[in-house]
C-alpha cells in the first residue's frame, strides 16, 4: 500500500479526487490540517462519490503529529516543481510516502527541509506546475507501475 499525504489541502474537489484514486489503487490517504474546507464539504463529497466511505483515511493535527507515525523517513518523498530528480529516476517501493503541498503554494521551505527526498514531474516550460490531483495520479501511478514489475 502506498501512502498520499495531503499537506493543508485547500480545495475540496482535488481532495474529493485524490480520495477516490486512492480507493481505486488501495492507497491510504493522509490529510494535515488545516484545510481549506469542511471535511464535509459537498464538493468533496461530490468528486469522491459513492467511494469516500471505503477510503482508508487518516487525520493529522499538524506535520509533527503525522511524522510520528512515519516508520521510515528515508522512505518520504516531497513532490515538489522545484526539485531536480524526476519521479522517472526513482525507485518506489510498497509502502512509500508520496508527499504533497497545498494547491497554492505547495510545500513550505520548512516541510521540505525535514526530508532529503525531493521529486518533481517533468513539465513544459510554459506552465509552473500541474493541478495536485493530476500530480498525485502521475506520481502514484508510476510508483504502482514499478511496484508490480
Amino acid at each position: 500500500m502506498l501512502n498520499i499525504v495531503l499537506v493543508e489541502p485547500e480545495i475540496p474537489n482535488n481532495t474529493g479526487n485524490i480520495g477516490r484514486l486512492c480507493v481505486g489503487t488501495q492507497s491510504k490517504l493522509h490529510l494535515i490540517h488545516p484545510f481549506g474546507f469542511e471535511i464535509n464539504d459537498k464538493n468533496l463529497k461530490r468528486s469522491g462519490l459513492d467511494y469516500w466511505v471505503h477510503l482508508d483515511v487518516t487525520e493529522y493535527q499538524n506535520i509533527q503529529e503525522w511524522m510520528e507515525v512515519i516508520p521510515n523517513k528515508s522512505r518520504v518523498f516531497l513532490l515538489s516543481s522545484h526539485a531536480t530528480k524526476s519521479i522517472y529516476d526513482n525507485e518506489f517501493r510498497d509502502g512509500d510516502w508520496l508527499v504533497f503541498g497545498k494547491e497554492s503554494v505547495g510545500l513550505s521551505q520548512e516541510i521540505l527541509n525535514l526530508f532529503e527526498n525531493h521529486l518533481t514531474i517533468p513539465m513544459s516550460n510554459l506552465i509552473r506546475s500541474f493541478n495536485i490531483a493530476n500530480s498525485v495520479a502521475f506520481v502514484l501511478g508510476e510508483a504502482k507501475r514499478q511496484i508490480s514489475l
